[in-house]
């Protein structure tokens, strides 16, 4: 019984923590709005956008994890991000470029891993090829 206790204080601290971050954050993209904007936020202000915001991750949160299940998948990917985004042109345009700057990141690095081999090997007669365009 006491360790269902400690599971809970842990996830409630935890909240908390993730709840002080994002309320940390807002209050940061408030003070960045009001000194371009020569507007003032009023501390109740920011606090009502933290919670809307926390709520909103929570909400996103728990969609992501019912289009994988729904997919029968047990992780969350880029097109379950992609389908939550599809209500915001913007936003799922900025998500689609980043997943392909991603995406080529990580065909260079590849790309780079597979050379490494065969730059080491300058003692060998033989001349380089490369196996993946065959």
């Amino acid at each position: 019984m006491e360790e269902v206790g400690a599971e809970e204080q842990q996830r409630f601290c935890q909240r908390q923590r993730l709840k002080a971050a994002v309320h940390y954050t807002v209050g940061c993209l408030c003070q960045e709005v009001a000194s371009d904007k020569q507007v003032q936020f009023s501390k109740q202000t920011i606090a009502a956008i933290s919670e809307v915001t926390f709520r909103q991750c929570e909400n996103f949160a728990k969609d992501l994890e019912m289009f994988a299940r729904h997919a029968k998948r047990s992780t969350i990917t880029t097109e379950d991000v992609k389908l939550l985004a599809r209500r915001s042109n913007s936003l799922l345009k900025y998500i689609t470029e980043k997943n392909e700057e991603i995406a080529q990141l990580n065909l260079e690095r590849k790309a780079k891993k597979k050379r490494k081999p065969e730059d080491g090997n300058k003692d060998s007669l033989e001349p380089d090829v490369d196996v993946g365009e065959q």
